[in-house]
């Protein structure tokens, strides 16, 4: 299973890179580069350590944001999908938040809170913690009532009941929403130092794009890609050694 895994992953990654190499060489755009002139530009931007600069700074808000977004997202989601009331007060927002075109947003988020961090922490909160709660309170609110009525059968508090039955039983499916949301968070960490003060990797794609160094532009990009790729699949296999007993697909897989 680990060779046919990673053979599809090799083969997959040959396919988009090969294509993006022959989409460079046509070219079908004077600001499109070629994967190799991408990479090159990567390597250099490692060397100097430019890129490991930027990081430092774009990881503020991604990780801050992130933990709020995981703390906060997971503790309203269980509460949404324990209280009937509460769901129907505050699951609509989430959806609003979820489906809300962010960009929009931006700018009242620049009068309120200004263009420092906190200003990003937002951007990656109202990115990650729809997503994260929605999940969660799903999980939740689907728990089998089955197992919760054998609960009660055996005696069981309440609290014995969320604890021991609610919980566990939803944990999988929460995780695999956590997941989801730090991927949203990535994208909210971007899209934020691009919107609003040019910092970190956003900073290295705006001033590449101003002066027309393609190459390092779609470096930038690419380096995003790989970090979140990795994350991901970082998670996935806590979440495959945490969860053993459910067995769920993956693309890697």
């Amino acid at each position: 299973m680990f060779s046919r895994s990673l053979l599809l992953k090799f083969l997959s990654a040959t396919i988009v890179f090969g294509t993006w190499e022959i989409a460079g060489r046509i070219p079908v755009s004077y600001a499109f580069p070629t994967f190799f002139e991408s990479m090159s530009a990567l390597v250099v931007l490692f060397l100097d350590g430019t890129i490991f600069t930027a990081y430092a700074e774009t990881l503020k808000p991604l990780v801050v944001g992130i933990a709020i977004s995981g703390v906060l997202g997971i503790g309203l989601g269980i509460w949404t999908g324990l209280s009937p009331k509460f769901d129907w007060l505050f699951s609509p927002i989430f959806i609003v938040m979820q489906s809300a075109p962010l960009a929009a947003l931006i700018p009242l988020l620049i009068v309120a809170y200004g263009i420092g961090l906190t200003s990003k922490v937002f951007v990656v909160c109202i990115m990650a913690m729809p997503v994260i709660v929605l999940n969660t309170a799903g999980a939740v609110r689907n728990t089998p009532s089955s197992i919760k009525e054998m609960g009660r059968s055996f005696l069981g508090s309440e609290r014995d009941i969320i604890l021991k039955i609610i919980i566990p039983a939803a944990s999988p499916i929460i995780f695999s929403g956590l997941r989801l949301g730090i991927s949203a968070g990535f994208i909210g960490a971007i899209l934020a130092e691009l919107k609003i003060t040019p910092t970190g990797v956003g900073d290295i794609i705006s001033y590449s794009r101003s002066i027309a160094d393609y190459p390092s532009m779609y470096a930038a990009i690419f380096s995003i890609i790989l970090l979140a790729v990795l994350f991901l699949n970082l998670l996935e296999k806590v979440e495959k050694i945490l969860f053993v007993g459910n067995i769920r697909g993956y693309a890697s897989d």
